[in-house]
Order: structure tokens, then sequence, then C-alpha cells
């Protein structure tokens, strides 16, 4: 061990020594964004960049696995990403494919699809069900992987839910219209049984939520990190609890 790692290994440690664990956030989402930087910055290509944030999320679990943190929303793949050039896309559909089978496969996470299927490639589509079906009774942190997912689309697919829901039942347009409420569309969201986040990361420096889970973080607190996600650490993990804790929240008071 050198004397960089040595530093950093009690740094770390008293950081989270003084952690107040009684304010731990019971739901995180995560924005893991840098790859394509990061790698640039090393002068790797896009799919190594990619790769190396793909290995950072079992490691970020296992952070998470040491606290009371319940749910973790990990942003894996857009809508607008399918918009990148398919030399990019493929290799990366391939790369969250494998990330979404490793976690299944792992017996410590109970993973959950959040976003729309419709728009995935039918081996995407598949890995996804089955690791929902493998970990249904896992008791461990509920992983929900964002693949496909958009936040201003899932509001609409929750509109549209709610309104074939009530159109099976029989219920008019004017008796809906009288009734709808917040509760009832978020019963139709993609995590309508889960809580809101508590703590939304970003890492890679962007200070913006750029569509994630627009109608759940309402009342979120958001912590922006420097760092890319592939250089993600588990003191600047410390360091968002931390500051989570410090704050006070108003909920909108």
């Amino acid at each position: 061990m050198n004397l960089r790692d040595l530093v950093y290994g009690l740094y770390a440690r008293r950081v989270e020594g003084r952690l107040d664990h009684a304010r731990v956030p019971k739901h995180i989402g995560v924005i893991m964004d840098g790859n394509r930087r990061w790698a640039k910055a090393s002068g790797s290509t896009a799919a190594h960049g990619h790769r190396a944030g793909a290995d950072k999320i079992e490691e970020f679990l296992g952070w998470c696995s040491e606290t009371d943190v319940e749910v973790v929303t990990l942003w894996l793949l857009s809508t607008d990403n399918f918009d990148r050039p398919q030399e990019e896309l493929v290799p990366l559909l391939e790369i969250i494919e494998g990330v979404v089978r490793s976690l299944a496969a792992d017996g410590r996470w109970r993973v959950h699809h959040v976003g729309t299927p419709d728009i995935l490639p039918a081996p995407m589509q598949r890995a996804l069900k089955e690791a929902e079906e493998a970990t249904r009774e896992v008791r461990g942190i509920t992983v929900n992987v964002a693949v496909g997912y958009g936040g201003r689309q899932e509001i609409a697919d929750a509109v549209r839910s709610m309104l074939l829901d009530h159109a099976e039942k029989g219920t008019s347009l004017q008796e809906l219209a009288e009734t709808v409420d917040t509760d009832m569309i978020g019963r139709h969201l993609y995590t309508s049984d889960q809580p809101d986040p508590d703590l939304v990361i970003r890492t890679s420096g962007e200070q913006r939520l750029s569509g994630f889970m627009l109608w759940q973080t309402a009342h979120s607190e958001y912590y922006f990190c420097e760092v890319f996600w592939p250089a993600f650490r588990k003191v600047d993990f410390l360091r968002a609890l931390r500051d989570y804790a410090a704050r006070h929240r108003r909920y909108g008071a």
C-alpha cells in the first residue's frame, strides 16, 4: 500500500466514523454520469468507459449494503441514449445486459426494471424479465435498473395506465376527471410500491436531473459530485451521506 492509499483509507474511516447512521437515506437514486469523459481523459474508447462504469456498480451497492439503504435506483440507459451512434449504442446495450444478469446472479439484490420495455431489444427485455423473476423473493436491497427510462415518458405511461385501468372498470371520463389526484397517478408509476428517493447523486460535475424521476424527486435532496462515475470512491459516497445527514429536510415548507 502506497502513502496515497493509506491517507485515503484513513480519511474514509474518519468520514465514516462521523456519519450519522440514524439519518441515512432509505432510497438513493444515482445518475451515473461521466463514463465517456473518463475514457477520453485516459485515452480509451467509450466502450471501455462504459465497462469501467459497469464494474463500479456492484462496488457501490456493496457500500449501500453496509448502511440502512433499502432501495437504489441506477440510471443505466435513458430514452435519449437511443439517439447515439449504433457503434456506441450496441456495445452499451450488451454491457448493460451483462450488468442486469450479474446483479441477478449475485443473490443479494432484488432487481426491478423501471423504464419502457417496448423500445428495448428483445435480448434486453428477456434479461430484465428473467432478472426480476429470479430475484423476486430476495430480501436484500431493491435495485431499480432504469433502462430505456425517461422521466416524462414515465409520467405519460402512468397516465395511460391509469386511463386504461379505469376504462376496464367502466369509469366514465367525467367521473375520472372528478376523482383523479396525485396519489392516483402515483400508483401507476414504475416505482408505485416504493418510497420516493431521499437522495439523488449525480457524478461528473453536471448539476441537473436530465429528466430523472421527475415525479418522485419533488422533495429529494441532490448531491452533485465532480468525479466521473468510474472513478467514484467510497469516500465520495460517504461524503454524499454526510452531506445529506447535515441537511434539514423541509418537504416544500
